[in-house]
């Protein structure tokens, strides 16, 4: 028998059993695999909860006070991930996070539309699709859409929606029934057992599906078509979308960005690539403007430390690169003199790169590096890396001049003991 959420997609709440439970653990995302939550996984007798499958994510909800925080399909069982143990055989209340699973019933169905209009419209089968969190798309099996074409499938998908036609869903006793060759499909699970569910929607589409669906089309509200991308799979491509709720969503964040755009760059949505394309080729200008003064600021530094009568260099520059450290130390051109240059935020992460005797930047640069919770290496006869702390550029400075100054003294106790030894 078909879960309950596949019978009625409507369902907010409903009672059952707790068949088992049995202590789990779940991978946390984000984290490493060695970070994992413990918990147990709950299969109940019949549930409202929708376990992910055919391209669309697993519901959220309650077992009684406990959140269920993943749910998956394990043959027939649909298997609920809680933090809290459930006593088998007691009965339980379930909720449904209704606005999520409403919304993954407005995407589900809005494919299956996409996907029937495309392929009648333009011979073009869906090969896969993603419910993504923000918006969906559909793989089509073309190697591209015109933007006619787009605007023209969009009218009619929404000409279908204003039409207030049913969808259905029905169940067929098992997967050998010879009536289910009849309807679209890209294959079932490997592992699936018992009845198999077929979507109608009324003269449009008839395919299998174990998805939580609306039932009237005219329950989507409106499906807008967004942009059409290359496919990762050749003479394919990706046709982005959003329906019902999300077409609100994401006009509201598009208003908001309009809003934005028209006081930054001090003209209305019309006018907004013009003025776009003309702030970023000015961006572009300056930036080649300030790299040619910073060359030429690493040039003057590098000379003036070269006919310096000092042996140690440290100079940070908050819009410097690698480049500008590297032209500073060609300048300079003489490896016994020590610099140590820093760019970047000097509250936050940058670069670091130190210059000198081999013997000297081998010994002090792993250690400025562990001053400044960075990491970096030998290249090209400087020691250079990255810095996570430039806060901690003192204490790398204070490091670098005590080295110095030991060596120098050692140098000149050497000397001393050698005059003392000469007749």
């Amino acid at each position: 028998m078909a879960l309950a959420c596949q019978q009625n997609s409507y369902c907010k709440e409903f009672q059952t059993k707790v068949k088992s439970c049995t202590p789990a653990e779940l991978a946390v995302p984000g984290k490493s695999k060695k970070d994992k939550l413990r918990g147990y996984e709950v299969i109940l007798e019949d549930t409202i909860l929708f376990p992910e499958g055919g391209g669309q994510p697993d519901d959220r909800g309650m077992i009684n006070d406990v959140e269920v925080l993943r749910i998956t399909r394990r043959g027939a069982d649909s298997v609920n991930f809680v933090t809290k143990e459930i006593q088998p055989g007691s009965e339980v209340n379930l909720k449904v996070d209704w606005n999520r699973r409403f919304d993954h019933m407005q995407q589900h169905t809005g494919q299956h539309l996409i996907t029937a209009i495309a392929e009648k419209m333009y011979g073009c089968p869906t090969t896969s699709w993603c419910l993504g969190e923000n918006i969906s798309s559909i793989e089509l099996d073309i190697p591209s859409l015109t933007d006619q074409q787009v605007e023209d499938l969009e009218n009619e998908v929404n000409e279908r929606i204003l039409a207030n036609i049913p969808v259905t869903p029905h169940l067929y006793h098992d997967k050998d029934d010879p009536e289910l060759k009849q309807f679209r499909c890209r294959g079932l699970p490997d592992d699936h057992v018992g009845p198999v569910r077929v979507l109608i929607i009324d003269g449009i589409d008839s395919t299998l599906c174990c998805g939580t669906h609306v039932s009237n089309l005219s329950h989507l509200q409106m499906i807008k078509l967004l942009w059409t991308e290359k496919g990762k799979k050749k003479d394919r491509i990706n046709l982005m979308f959003v329906a019902g709720g999300r077409v609100l969503r994401y006009l509201g964040r598009c208003v908001k960005v309009e809003r934005s755009l028209t006081t930054l760059l001090k003209g209305p949505l019309d006018d907004h690539y013009e003025l776009a394309d003309k702030a970023v080729k000015g961006c572009k200008m300056n930036q080649k403007y300030v790299t040619s003064l910073l060359r030429d600021l690493a040039v003057f530094e590098g000379q003036k430390f070269k006919a310096d009568s000092n042996s140690f260099l440290s100079l940070h520059r908050k819009e410097g690169d690698l480049e500008f450290m590297n032209i500073i130390v060609q300048q300079v051109a003489n490896p016994e003199k020590i610099c140590f240059l820093t760019v970047g935020d000097e509250k936050g992460a940058g670069l670091f790169l130190l210059s000198g005797p081999e013997i000297f930047i081998k010994e002090v640069g792993p250690k400025v590096a562990e001053i400044l919770s960075g990491k970096g290496s030998i290249n090209r006869g400087n020691y250079q890396g990255k810095a996570n702390k430039l806060s901690q550029k003192g204490k790398a400075e204070k490091l670098i001049q005590e080295t110095l100054s030991s060596k120098d003294s050692e140098v000149k106790g050497q000397d001393n003991s050698t005059q003392e030894k000469e007749p």
